[in-house]
């Protein structure tokens, strides 16, 4: 599967990141999809943050009639255990941490790396934060599923990692009952968690935006 790269915005003013977030969107799509949300995240303005948007590679999806398209995995049927191509999902996740690895080879403390995803991405930030093995600044989990709960390999560096879970009550393509059984295996698996509800179908509201920002300015702030 090819790598199609990712999509770079540092920090204004050419300051110096000391932060970096890395935003995996979902099927289909491409990491342009959420280069709008960072300037409406409000950040605050002495932030050095520098936003990372990798693009997935195109592959075949099963459940789309094998059309190839931008996809971190295979999904092989629309059960409501989402049989996936575990073994593409894993090579995501190794993809993005070797992605991480990169910007703390630049530099960046990796309690200052964030790893979020929407959708098909945040089954893949959930893979790349869990079993990476050294500290994360935080996960966020929007309108997602766990997709590996049963196999994933656990790291030691990451178990007190923040998790935030956010999902739609109306969502038809990924239902919220997924993304509540991904927030309930984290917290049985004794990380700290803490899970929103939005009155929104597969998508980002604005005062999910606000709370995203918020909650990147708390786990980011000097």
């Amino acid at each position: 599967m090819s790598e199609p790269g990712e999509l770079i915005i540092d920090p204004k003013g050419n300051k110096p990141a000391d932060a970096c977030v890395f935003i995996l969107h979902g099927l289909g799509a491409d990491g342009r999809d959420f280069e709008p949300l960072i300037p409406a995240l409000s950040l605050p303005g002495d932030a050095s943050v520098r936003f990372i948007l990798p693009h997935a590679p195109r592959l075949p999806v099963t459940i789309n009639g094998g059309m190839v398209m931008p996809a971190w995995y295979d999904i092989k049927e629309m059960s409501l255990d989402r049989r996936v191509d575990e073994a593409q999902l894993l090579a995501s996740a190794q993809r993005i941490q070797a992605l991480v690895r990169e910007q703390i080879a630049l530099g960046i403390d990796s309690r200052r790396i964030i790893l979020a995803g929407f959708s098909q991405g945040g089954a893949v930030a959930y893979q790349a934060a869990l079993s990476f093995d050294q500290p994360l600044g935080g996960l966020l989990a929007l309108s997602t599923y766990f997709a590996t709960a049963e196999s994933i390999e656990l790291a030691e560096a990451n178990r007190e990692l923040p998790i935030e879970v956010h999902h739609g009550s109306f969502d038809p393509v990924v239902p919220e009952a997924l993304g509540k059984a991904g927030f309930e295996t984290v917290k049985r698996l004794g990380y700290p968690a803490h899970y929103r509800q939005y009155p929104m179908a597969h998508a980002v509201c604005p005062q999910q935006v606000a709370d995203i920002g918020h909650w990147l300015g708390k786990r980011l702030g000097r």
